[in-house]
């Protein structure tokens, strides 16, 4: 027998909405989503992921989904983090033009249609971020100058300028996002992934000025947990990308130390006398350039489709 789904015309538009105990406002972000995608014209889907909440998320989604002709629920046995989520939506996804959003009322989530139109009316462009113009999460003081401090290591590292890293709010094309869709971590980070990797392979990111809302309900992110991710993964998938920017500058500054500490051992010492510092900063940034000359030869050979 034919699945139900390949029998109905594929949409063009796939919302992906990770639900985890969401149960006060979960209706009414679907509701907003669906009535914004009723009204721009666009053929949607919108996959509301239930992640095993332990409040009445997953029954308010089903009480709702006889309502709603784009709504699908899907549940999951147990708690897998939001970024498995988009993950697997991605992947699951019928729509050319996959949206990432939060059901935490904090997204204008109305202006989903005005990126997907910006992907429409634009081939060049390949993913829409809604870059947030202020910050109302949990922890502010600690949370904007360590996210600012985050972004500006991922600029230089993948040479671009990026308003804002993790916004959580974003449409791109299915097909360019499907080779790097296996990279995305389970939790927060996967926004920032899915940016780094649309910027390091070149393929064009447009940032549009959005509103940012206090979020309904308890916020799930931990701020020291999470911010180290988000640090390890921004390294992980330069290294992924380009191996040379995060490797290069640590081996040159080394070889550079090691000559002039070098010089300064023939003026202290006898001639082509070299202390053991000198020779060990002189190893390790030999080591440590052959290392990234074979991680940038490996990139290259490597195929991500």
């Amino acid at each position: 027998m034919a699945n139900v789904d390949s029998e109905q015309p594929s949409p063009h538009v796939t919302i992906v909405l990770p639900c985890y105990n969401e149960q006060d406002h979960v209706i009414d972000e679907v509701e907003r989503i669906s009535k914004a995608m009723d009204a721009s014209g666009l053929t949607y889907e919108l996959l509301a992921y239930d992640d095993c909440s332990t409040d009445d998320t997953l029954q308010r989604l089903r009480d709702a989904e006889p309502l709603y002709p784009a709504l699908k629920v899907v549940s999951f046995h147990h708690n897998s983090g939001s970024g498995t989520i988009r993950r697997i939506g991605s992947q699951q996804a019928r729509g050319d033009v996959v949206v990432w959003t939060d059901a935490d009322m904090t997204y204008p989530n109305e202006r989903i249609p005005e990126l997907v139109r910006i992907l429409d009316s634009d081939p060049s462009v390949d993913q829409v971020v809604g870059a947030r113009l202020t910050e109302e999460g949990s922890h502010k003081v600690l949370r904007v100058p360590a996210k600012w401090a985050i972004r500006k290591i991922a600029e230089r590292l993948s040479g671009s300028k990026i308003p804002d890293l993790n916004s959580g709010l974003r449409a791109f094309r299915k097909d360019v996002a499907r080779p790097y869709l296996r990279l995305l971590p389970p939790g927060f980070s996967c926004v920032t992934t899915i940016t780094l990797a649309f910027l390091c392979n070149q393929h064009p990111v447009m940032y549009l000025p959005i509103d940012y809302f206090k979020r309904a309900g308890k916020s799930k992110f931990h701020f020291t947990k999470d911010a180290y991710r988000y640090i390890l993964q921004v390294l992980r998938m330069v290294m992924y990308f380009n191996p040379l920017k995060v490797l290069m500058p640590l081996a040159l500054w080394l070889l550079g130390l090691a000559v002039l500490k070098g010089v300064v051992d023939q003026f202290r010492h006898n001639l082509l006398y070299f202390s053991n510092n000198t020779m060990l900063m002189f190893m390790s940034g030999l080591l440590i350039a052959s290392l990234a000359l074979l991680a940038d030869l490996i990139v290259r050979s490597r195929g991500d489709e």
